[in-house]
């Protein structure tokens, strides 16, 4: 009998386990994970690297948490719903680093004062987005591109050509590191969670989440619709203007092209992710996995000498592969 009761025990533990390994294989940002590890092994395979697979991921961390912050911003964009995302990420970037190192002028002491413009310029962005989306009702996605022409003449206008250095203090800090991590992947995680808990643990996220699956519920519910978009259009570019002004002290200073890359990955990251290209459903922790797939898919085509209009269109091919594969995923029964 207590043979009998040990096997009934061992096949529901068994069962559970299964349960449990189905539920988690359905997560569809889990996947982005097994894309970024298989990745990183092939990396150390077929590019040389002089550290090693600790240098590499290093390497990885770094450059994808520039990915990230902007991902975490265009994330709360996309699950307001369909045709809601910020095409002047890349735009407000510029502008935000721009500005705020130009203000600093190498000055270690207007640290503060640079670091809240950079934050300043990003909400002034937002704003200006969501002013043309709510009183002229433009369509999101033609507003932030037609304000992203005005954001660059601004960069373009106050920077003059010239690439304007950050103070050294900034330097340093923005390349070094604290316990073998990247200062800048500190910054992102701290982001991250921020993003997590609004999204999972604040009634914004929920108002958020509400508004992008049927914004005429929401309304009909009591959920402030057009403050909560507001919200979200002007954190995801006070986002972006952080990013600008760290990348720009990151990267030796400010200059007209550095935000270009980020208007397709700010995308990529989030499809990638696991996040719903429809709304209403998206989640922080893929984002990561996301945007180390692609930091170490990028890195693999420079290693063979391929342009950035390559990596351009294999971003492009890998989203509408996501896209596709997610859409029948959901019309199965």
């Amino acid at each position: 009998m207590k043979m009998i009761q040990n096997k009934i025990d061992a096949h529901a533990t068994h069962s559970a386990l299964v349960r449990g390994l189905v539920s988690f294989a359905k997560k569809q940002w889990i996947w982005a994970y097994f894309a970024a590890g298989a990745t990183y092994f092939v990396t150390l395979l077929v590019v040389p690297t002089g550290g090693g697979a600790g240098a590499l991921l290093y390497a990885a961390l770094t450059f994808a948490s520039f990915a990230v912050i902007v991902g975490v911003g265009q994330m709360f964009v996309v699950t307001l719903g369909p045709g809601n995302v910020d095409l002047s990420i890349p735009a407000t970037m510029t502008l935000a680093g721009t500005l705020a190192l130009k203000f600093m002028d190498t000055d270690s002491s207007l640290v503060v004062p640079g670091i809240l413009i950079a934050i300043g310029v990003g909400l002034a962005c937002g704003l200006f987005n969501f002013s043309l989306i709510l009183v002229l009702r433009i369509p999101p996605i033609i507003a932030t591109l037609s304000s992203s022409f005005l954001f660059q003449s601004l960069a373009i206008w106050s920077n003059r050509g010239l690439r304007i250095k950050p103070p050294e203090v900034l330097a340093n800090f923005s390349t070094g590191g604290f316990g073998g991590v990247p200062n800048v992947a500190i910054i992102a995680v701290l982001v991250s969670i921020v993003g997590w808990f609004v999204l999972e643990r604040a009634i914004a996220g929920r108002w958020i989440s509400a508004v992008g699956q049927n914004q005429r519920a929401a309304r009909l519910a009591g959920v402030p619709v057009n403050a909560v978009r507001l919200g979200v259009y002007t954190g995801c570019a006070v986002l972006a203007g952080l990013t600008g002004f760290i990348l720009a002290c990151f990267s030796g200073g400010a200059n007209l092209n550095m935000g270009t890359e980020y208007m397709l990955m700010s995308i990529a990251v989030v499809v990638i992710g696991g996040s719903s290209i429809a709304g209403g459903n998206s989640n922080v922790p893929g984002i990561w996995g996301a945007a180390l797939f692609m930091f170490l898919i990028v890195s693999m085509l420079n290693s063979y000498g391929l342009g950035a209009g390559v990596r351009l269109m294999l971003t492009g091919l890998i989203i509408v592969s996501v896209v596709a594969l997610a859409s029948r995923t959901g019309r199965r029964p």
